[in-house]
């Protein structure tokens, strides 16, 4: 009865008496697809149109015999659909269902109009509904912070000083600059000193992600990350700090047993400890993007970390930058100390470039100014070139990150771009590519993804944001170019021109590898440390009371060269001191730029604590530091598989071989050599 009645009244008011689907395709083809594809397979026993930006003006025409029971429509910042938005609020207005570029999807109420007006904004849809924790103390959804660990054993400890870090996420893979430069400064570190690693947990890490940290770590301990339900807006920390509270890590943070703590990024700041790396200027970042956008939400990003870093930079003994500008964007006057991104000069060796126009973009996604970059890339750039071929690597989890910053679910595809996930090794990339580019519109710290193209031997076209920190020169190191017009004009430049692109290359590799080595970076590192320990070791020249002592350590020595302690002092020599002499290195000069390493022994009482490493090291580093080109050479008995090591993690290679050069016993001599 009750459905006669209403085929009855239908018929009355001249309409269909079954209600009608009508979906309105106001975003981008592929979304509006996936919308109507997804509203299909939800109702697929009801009749279902589809209306375009182009019918919006007979809308009302062309429906007012149907029964609308549905009207999805799609959501997004393009404000070209608005009419075809505007046609489906006057057609149906109480049976929309919108949709937004995530395809979330949420009916549109008189009755939430808070949350359907915050939906239409963008903001998703898991987060629409968040309160505050003091507004709402009782609310069901809060943030949930686990309260369990994993503790994972690494390495053997030896005995020596301890550093404890933590991270934010664990150092492995290498799928962004942050996980590169923790995971090669704590190389660096253990060489020295035994590792207790704390980090941040976001997902399951496989068994090979784990290997290579528990090679250079004593011991692991991972706490899953926090899952963060708070409005974004509502607290007076950032909420990138507030996404990282977590009582467990504390405790454990805590509860560690070493003679230096070294936390990795501001965001972690509240856990305390010696040592704050600060990654990046993080106000610095929010305050040119507040510059750029001029927001309310901006300006408070901006202030909030501006009161949080600051009060953090106070709060740590010593804080690590990683360029002379940010250390003059800080206090200078405070305890802050310079120690660069860097690059590995031995994995990242270039092979001759092939003729082409192929452009290459390394930008983790993870970090949102990466995603601002490519959108300024493939929106405003590309556009103005012709003819040139675009790689992208966004790293892992892109589409996530993506979704989170540009509120849509994939970038709009495009012919000439290629866009790769993460990518285990990066050099195949580099060696295929004509040209590096770093388009960012904001950025902080320094970008080791134009460390690696210099490495790599490739120019790169950036902003100035994008290389701030590293020293370049427009036209010498780099070409720099702000505006849109100006970045794609320098790409279309260099590309025409092979002797300005490879002569830029060809600078900017050698400027790096004066500058931006990690062993030279990671003697900085332990250099602090050491200073954090009160390390008494000192390293000074040899004098002739030094000689009773250097002898007793050479005969201690068998492995070691048996020089005549005579001629010593006649030549470069210095000794470790710990209270006495407990170890020397003895250097010759062999023509004006080249030294050679004629002896170098420990005391076995004082052994494996890095002293021929600190001695090795100050030698390159005086040397280096009175900007003297020098090849040093040595040889070393071939059965000295531990010295063979430590040459090798210095960066000296196996050049030559020497039959029946020691002696007693016999034995072949492996000639080893450095350029520093």
């Amino acid at each position: 009865m009750k459905q006669r009645l209403k085929r009855w009244w239908f018929r009355l008011l001249g309409k269909d008496p079954e209600a009608v689907i009508v979906c309105f395709r106001s975003g981008p083809d592929d979304l509006a697809g996936a919308m109507c594809q997804q509203i299909r397979q939800l109702e697929p026993n009801r009749r279902c149109f589809e209306v375009s930006l182009e019918q919006a003006g007979e809308v009302g025409k062309k429906f007012r015999r149907y029964r609308i029971g549905l009207a999805p429509v799609l959501f997004t910042p393009d404000p070209k659909y608005r009419p075809l938005r505007r046609a489906a609020a006057l057609l149906a207005p109480r049976k929309i269902l919108a949709y937004n570029a995530r395809l979330e999807r949420h009916h549109l109420r008189l009755s939430s109009f808070i949350a359907s007006w915050l939906f239409i904004k963008g903001v998703p849809l898991d987060r629409i509904f968040l309160r505050p924790r003091w507004l709402l103390p009782w609310r069901s959804d809060k943030t949930l912070r686990p309260r369990t660990h994993r503790i994972v054993e690494g390495r053997e400890a030896r005995g020596r000083k301890t550093v404890a870090l933590l991270t934010p996420y664990f150092p492995y893979p290498l799928s962004h600059g942050g996980a590169v430069r923790i995971f090669y400064l704590l190389r660096e570190m253990a060489r020295e000193f035994d590792v207790l690693l704390y980090a941040f947990q976001e997902e399951e890490i496989a068994e090979a992600d784990l290997t290579p940290v528990l090679a250079l770590a004593t011991q692991v301990c991972l706490v899953p990350k926090p899952r963060y339900r708070e409005p974004r807006w509502s607290t007076l920390a950032p909420p990138q700090a507030c996404e990282y509270d977590s009582p467990e890590m504390m405790r454990l943070w805590k509860q560690r047993r070493a003679d230096v703590a070294q936390v990795e990024y501001t965001a972690l700041a509240r856990y305390g400890g010696d040592v704050l790396v600060e990654h990046d200027v993080t106000c610095d970042l929010y305050a040119q993007i507040w510059a750029r956008k001029r927001t309310l939400s901006a300006w408070w990003d901006w202030r909030r970390w501006r009161w949080f870093e600051r009060r953090a930079v106070r709060r740590f003994p010593q804080v690590v930058v990683m360029s002379e500008k940010d250390r003059q964007l800080l206090n200078p006057a405070a305890r802050l100390r310079v120690i660069e991104n860097g690059v590995d000069f031995e994995r990242f060796q270039a092979q001759p470039e092939t003729p082409g126009r192929r452009l290459l973009f390394v930008g983790s996604f993870r970090h949102f100014p990466n995603i601002a970059a490519f959108q300024f890339l493939a929106g405003q750039i590309l556009p103005l070139l012709d003819n040139v071929d675009l790689t992208v690597v966004a790293g892992a989890s892109p589409w996530t990150h993506w979704r989170d910053y540009a509120g849509v679910r994939n970038p709009p595809s495009h012919p000439r771009i290629r866009l790769l996930e993460f990518v285990a090794d990066l050099r195949p990339l580099y060696n295929q590519a004509n040209l590096v580019v770093v388009p960012m519109l904001e950025s902080a710290g320094t970008n080791l993804k134009v460390l690696e193209a210099l490495a790599m031997r490739r120019a790169v076209v950036s902003t100035s944001s994008g290389c701030a920190g590293l020293g370049l020169e427009h036209g010498s190191t780099a070409w720099i170019a702000d505006s849109a017009e100006g970045f794609a004009a320098g790409i279309a430049r260099l590309l025409e021109d092979p002797g300005l692109r490879h002569g830029i290359a060809q600078a900017a590799y050698a400027y790096a590898r004066s500058r931006f080595d990690w062993r030279s970076i990671g003697s900085k590192q332990r250099d602090m440390l050491r200073e954090m320990v009160g390390e008494p070791l000192l390293v000074r020249s040899a004098t002739s009371q030094d000689l009773a002592a250097i002898a007793r350590i050479q005969a201690a020595s068998p492995e070691a060269a048996q020089w005549s302690l005579s001629s010593y002092l006649q030549f470069e020599c210095i000794v470790a001191v710990i209270g006495q002499v407990v170890g020397f290195l003895v250097v010759r000069q062999t023509a004006p730029d080249e030294r050679e390493i004629l002896n170098l022994a420990v005391d076995p009482a004082y052994r494996r604590r890095g002293i021929a490493r600190r001695l090795i090291e100050h030698q390159l580093i005086e040397h280096r530091l009175r900007h003297m080109k020098i090849s040093w050479f040595l040889e070393v008995r071939e059965s000295n598989a531990p010295a063979i090591r430590l040459y090798q993690s210095l960066g000296f290679q196996v050049c030559g071989r020497r039959e029946a050069y020691y002696g007693p016993p016999v034995e072949a001599g492996i000639v080893m050599r450095i350029y520093s």
